[in-house]
């Protein structure tokens, strides 16, 4: 068993944990909510470092980071477990077996093997992806330092429920992070997630004052979190964070505890697109709508195509360093 990071050991040997929003107060042999965190007599360890249960060479698209080294490939990794116990999760296969089955899987995979995957495979990013990397923090955390040293960016693909100690901790090493926004209700978070929405706002607030490069997707769910008034309220609060912050309105299929759910109808995406745009964001997105004009980057000033993308390709990158070829705008992200 690996040792944790941020925790505090109590009397009895009892433990808080610091690393995400639920703050778990853990008694000796008992987990916290991830699952994937345990109290031995007094030391909290982590289950899943080095266990390695899913990797890809994905394009960077996929996470949703568009504004991120467009059409680069990124080293994917995941372990087991999540702090969330989301009923619509389009990963639960992997990211509630601990909860359900309490079952613990993967490949021993060092930190150092990844980054020399990465750099085999060409990959210009780690992103730490699939379930919620903020459970296995201490995997990421080492891989991440080790990857910068060798001049490859880190992201996290995240509820965004991590504390301030967590992201000051990673920020040295992590350059952007694609955060869930699920909703704008607190009621929807503890209802299907097990958690409290303050949480995720104060780390995507906290996030961009450390400059860590970030977009914000949200699943959008027929009749949960599709109304009218809560997409203006989620597209005020990224106008608030900043205007330059990417909003990813994805598609949601039937899925996990979710079965009787509709797909979304296109039109709402397509609706809750121009809300994002009416309030005055400079990048607004659909997502799992394959050849749809809102997957594609317009510049914000002239409106010109920049990055005609289908799907997770890029068909044709106009970007000129950052610039819009055709004003000279300044396109807001990491671009090379």
């Amino acid at each position: 068993m690996h040792e944790a990071l941020l925790y505090e050991k109590k009397d009895n040997n009892d433990i808080e944990c610091h690393l995400c929003n639920h703050r778990c107060k853990i008694k000796n042999k008992e987990k916290g909510v991830c699952r994937v965190r345990e109290n031995r007599n007094g030391t909290l360890g982590s289950l899943v470092y080095n266990l390695a249960c899913s990797t890809n060479v994905d394009p960077i698209e996929k996470k949703p980071l568009f504004h991120f080294l467009p059409g680069s490939k990124s080293f994917s990794i995941a372990t087991v477990g999540c702090n969330f116990s989301c009923k619509f999760c389009q990963n639960w296969e992997i990211s509630q077996c601990v909860r359900n089955e309490n079952r613990i899987f993967g490949s021993e995979l060092s930190p150092e093997e990844i980054v020399r995957l990465a750099k085999a495979y060409n990959a210009k990013s780690i992103s730490y992806t699939y379930t919620e990397p903020t459970v296995s923090f201490e995997y990421a955390y080492d891989t991440a330092r080790l990857a910068k040293k060798e001049g490859i960016l880190n992201t996290f693909v995240t509820n965004g429920y991590m504390t301030k100690e967590a992201i000051d901790m990673i920020s040295p090493y992590l350059d952007g992070a694609n955060v869930d926004l699920k909703s704008f209700s607190d009621d929807f978070y503890k209802r299907l997630c097990g958690a409290r929405l303050e949480g995720v706002l104060s780390s995507i607030r906290y996030m961009k004052e450390k400059d860590i490069w970030v977009e914000v997707t949200t699943l959008l769910i027929p009749g949960e979190n599709s109304s009218k008034d809560e997409l203006s309220s989620i597209a005020s609060f990224i106008k608030e964070i900043g205007i330059e912050t990417p909003w990813h309105i994805s598609r949601f299929y039937p899925n996990y505890k979710f079965l009787n759910t509709p797909p979304t109808p296109i039109s709402l995406i397509q609706k809750a697109v121009e809300i994002g745009e009416k309030t005055g964001l400079r990048y607004v997105y659909g997502g799992n709508i394959p050849g749809d004009s809102s997957e594609s980057t317009y510049c914000y000033s002239c409106r010109k195509m920049l990055i005609k993308r289908f799907g997770f390709s890029i068909i044709e990158n106009n970007i000129k360093k950052d610039e819009c070829p055709n004003c000279g705008a300044k396109i807001d992200g990491i671009f090379e």
